[in-house]
């Protein structure tokens, strides 16, 4: 996978398409994609949590992220390029997959 850094255009057309896949919203600042999932309870949020952590490692490509309680925000970027790559929107698609089961 690809740690080129992407163009804004493309940042854009990466949201647009993330955006209609999700129930939240993907944003572009800080040189990040972010998003707060939102589950239904504290357990949802951990599995949610142990599913993109599998997916992540498998990619060697790991998240920022936090959990409160049901909630957890998400930063994607990659570090050793300077911002977001294929890496970052790989790893956002696959969280957007692994919500899904989530929600009702």
């Amino acid at each position: 996978m690809s740690r080129e850094l992407i163009d804004q255009q493309e940042i854009e057309t990466v949201l647009v398409t993330l955006n209609q896949q999700s129930v939240g919203e993907w944003t572009f600042r800080d040189n990040k994609l972010h998003r707060k999932f939102v589950f239904g309870n504290f357990i949802q949020a951990m599995g949610f949590m142990m599913s993109a952590a599998l997916a992540a490692e498998k990619m060697d490509h790991h998240p920022e992220w936090s959990n409160v309680y049901k909630t957890v925000e998400v930063a994607l970027t990659t570090h050793s390029s300077g911002g977001v790559t294929r890496l970052d929107v790989d790893l956002a698609e696959q969280m957007e997959s692994l919500a899904q089961p989530y929600r009702s």
